[in-house]
């Protein structure tokens, strides 16, 4: 004999609609509900063994359902990637701000040379600190498509 605890019977009910009772042969079947209370635990512990083929919470100390368990997985493995995603999003953002920074602390070095100054990189012509001030934007998609039909920068 086992020392695993029983659950509680399950009440037939008197239902309104659905079927109540299938008769096959010599077994009935009965629609009913479960007197056992319902668990509020999320199965956060799980274990299994391969061998029983059983899983097992350790928080409430339960049988886990195969399909419970197979969901809880599912939607703790969606919530990760999700997580991965936006924790990747982050990481290119910074880089992206940082190549920003660099980028300002080289023109900043460039400047601060006494006998030359920084060269546009598509016309190599030297730009000095009041042309910095007369610059304008252009819209960086055009820029990049722009530059694509160009080809790449010698």
């Amino acid at each position: 004999m086992t020392d695993k605890p029983k659950d509680p019977p399950i009440v037939e009910m008197d239902y309104l609609s659905g079927l109540k009772v299938i008769d096959i042969g010599d077994i009935r079947v009965a629609r009913g509900m479960s007197r056992r209370p319902h668990s509020s635990c999320n199965h956060r512990a799980m274990v299994y063994d391969p061998k029983e083929r059983r899983v097992w919470c350790k928080d409430c100390e339960t049988d886990v359902e195969p399909f419970d368990a197979f969901e809880i997985l599912c939607q703790n493995y969606g919530a990760a990637v999700e997580r991965i995603k936006r924790d990747r999003a982050a990481v290119e953002e910074a880089k992206e701000h940082n190549l920003i920074r660099i980028a300002a602390k080289q023109m900043d070095e460039h400047f601060r040379q006494r006998n030359m100054v920084p060269a546009c990189p598509h016309c190599n012509a030297g730009i000095f600190p009041e042309d910095v001030a007369k610059m304008s934007s252009v819209n960086k998609e055009w820029e990049l498509a722009k530059r694509a039909r160009k080809g790449p920068v010698a």
